[in-house]
């Protein structure tokens, strides 16, 4: 049996606009720096790895993502940068977020642009889709009280 989920991983190009745009979401950034050397290519299975990581948590700790910006070997591209939310694989990272509209204002800073519209489910959330630096797919949810 699992424990937890510890992190999800996102390889981009531009690691500090990726770092900047999650620490205005409300994330926490938890460290940054090299990693290299053979067991690195040994857990995922690349040789000549040489990349920048950064980590960030959420304000209660309990989810991280990981970035990773490879100098070698070069990351490579397997499908559109802005690929649509029915792309196979993983599309999205969803998160709670108090007052939805003011979190899209402040991402829009960072070049975040809405994938469709700000919508209501109900009377239980408010939800849409932001596109941040990188194509990267963020999903938002408001809890109506």
């Amino acid at each position: 049996m699992i424990q937890r989920m510890d992190n999800v991983l996102v390889v981009v190009d531009d690691l500090d606009a990726v770092i900047s745009f999650f620490v205005e979401l409300g994330m926490e950034l938890e460290g940054k720096g090299p990693i290299e050397g053979r067991w690195v290519e040994r857990v995922i299975g690349v040789d000549d790895v040489r990349q920048d990581v950064a980590m960030l948590r959420t304000p209660d700790g309990h989810g991280r993502i990981e970035l990773a910006r490879f100098h070698t070997p070069q990351a490579i591209s397997t499908e559109p940068k802005d690929a649509p939310a029915n792309t196979l694989g993983i599309r999205r990272i969803m998160f709670a977020v108090d007052d939805i509209e003011n979190v899209v204002t402040r991402l829009r800073a960072h070049g975040a642009e809405l994938v469709g519209e700000l919508a209501q489910y109900e009377d239980r959330y408010r939800l849409c889709y932001v596109r941040g630096p990188e194509g990267i797919l963020v999903g938002l949810a408001e809890q109506l009280r």
